[in-house]
């Protein structure tokens, strides 16, 4: 293995893990040279079976022999960079302890087209606005496991390759194509049923008989605090609703959307 032992925050090559932010680390103005970081050696792998470019490790001197080189051999991988320190000394280059014990830098992939995100699609989930990055992983995860072909995100949402958007999405965000979308024409010219999450006047139940029989559907959900605007409502051909009780008015966004998911999966998928 190609280790290098750290004690110092001034190796330049240590920058993506110590100093860079999520938005440096991004490069928006070069977006051939962007940067994530990807936290947990599950995720790791995932990333890497996907075939997204590792630059560096960043390890735990404890997980070199256990988990690192089976790793490294697994992928073929024998001249990566490997940075080793203890957990104290990681904790201080970094800003916080590992909660997985590795870190890797990894050149951000080239995100597809919207057309070509839907192309052969039948059921799309659309971020409109979602900044969090656990509600972010977990609406990931959810689409993966229940049927959903792709993620499309407004721009105003988080980024899934943000460290911890990737670690609780447990690497579905490398399973699932994603990018980001401008108009909502652009699900309507490729064919899709636009179904609005949202508590409004005209919202139909999520299981209304009105969904059924919709070969493509793209189901929208809102930010945490404000949800959907009225514009994006207008946009919809349907605005629907978890049926609630007990007084409550709404399910966490990510639980929301497991619901809806489940519900409005491809007939074929349920099993």
């Amino acid at each position: 293995m190609n280790i290098i032992r750290v004690d110092s925050l001034q190796l330049p090559a240590l920058e993506p893990y110590a100093r860079l932010t999520e938005a440096q680390l991004r490069n928006r103005l070069h977006a051939a040279e962007g940067l994530f970081i990807c936290e947990s050696l599950k995720v790791l792998r995932v990333a890497l079976a996907a075939g997204v470019q590792p630059l560096s490790l960043l390890a735990e001197e404890r997980m070199l022999d256990s988990q690192v080189a089976p790793l490294l051999d697994e992928f073929g991988l024998p001249d990566l960079p490997v940075y080793v320190g203890s957990r104290p000394t990681l904790a201080g280059l970094t800003g916080y302890e590992l909660s997985r014990g590795i870190l890797c830098a990894m050149r951000r992939p080239q995100l597809p087209p919207p057309d070509a995100v839907l192309a052969s699609a039948r059921r799309v989930a659309v971020l409109d606005g979602v900044v969090n990055s656990e509600n972010t992983g977990a609406i990931f995860r959810a689409a993966a496991a229940l049927g959903f072909d792709a993620v499309l995100l407004s721009r105003t949402s988080c980024d899934p390759l943000n460290r911890r958007a990737c670690r609780v999405s447990m690497g579905t965000v490398f399973q699932l194509p994603w990018t980001y979308f401008d108009h909502y024409r652009q699900l309507h010219d490729a064919g899709f049923s636009v179904v609005a999450m949202a508590l409004a006047d005209r919202s139909l139940p999520l299981d209304s008989p009105a969904l059924r029989g919709l070969d493509r559907m793209a189901v929208v959900l809102g930010s945490e605090g404000d949800g959907l605007s009225p514009a994006v409502l207008d946009s919809a051909d349907f605005v629907v609703r978890i049926p609630m009780q007990r007084g409550v008015d709404s399910l966490n966004v990510a639980a929301a959307a497991a619901v809806a998911f489940y519900v409005l999966q491809p007939t074929s998928n349920k099993q």
